[in-house]
């Protein structure tokens, strides 16, 4: 047996992500549905490996919901994420999943927090996105693991123009 030597610098967290900041990168944005069929634009987040800070490659979900009366995602937060991941202003795109696709690879600053919920009775530990910002670190480096090399923005869902919420 060959030699081995600790080095808690190597050490990872496990569990929910600390409340705190963090430089994230898309993975892919995805429409889906809730099993009682509400629709929400899933955001899948990674935190950077290329900067130095916990959590290296945890993933962060945030979902955006359509509006029950509208049918429609709300426009302002729509284009809150756009800003904060740098999708050029005033570029136009053929087709929404266009739109869903340009923010892979894009990266900015997050604000999480911990929060507990309650439905039906029961208590949830929830891991929120509270805030999105500029990245302070806009020259990506970030190494995806192996399972994670080909961000994919493909939706199992068919949208047509009708569908847009915009």
């Amino acid at each position: 047996m060959s030699g081995f030597t600790v080095d808690y610098k190597e050490a990872q967290e496990f569990g929910n992500v600390a409340d705190g900041f963090y430089e994230v990168v898309v993975f892919n944005v995805t429409e889906e549905a809730s099993k009682s069929g509400s629709e929400f634009l899933n955001f899948d987040l990674v935190i950077r490996n290329d900067v130095p800070q916990k959590y290296a490659n945890s993933h962060l979900f945030h979902k955006v919901w359509k509006a029950k009366a509208t049918n429609k995602y709300n426009r302002g937060t729509i284009m809150m994420l756009a800003k904060a991941f740098k999708l050029p202003d005033g570029k136009s795109y053929a087709t929404f999943q266009d739109f869903l696709s340009d923010f892979a690879m894009r990266t900015a600053n997050v604000t999480v927090k911990n929060e507990k919920s309650e439905y039906q009775g029961k208590t949830y530990d929830n891991t929120n996105i509270k805030k999105f910002a500029d990245t302070k670190f806009p020259d990506l480096q970030h190494q995806f693991k192996k399972n994670d090399q080909s961000p994919s923005n493909e939706s199992t869902l068919d949208i047509s123009d009708d569908d847009l919420p915009f």
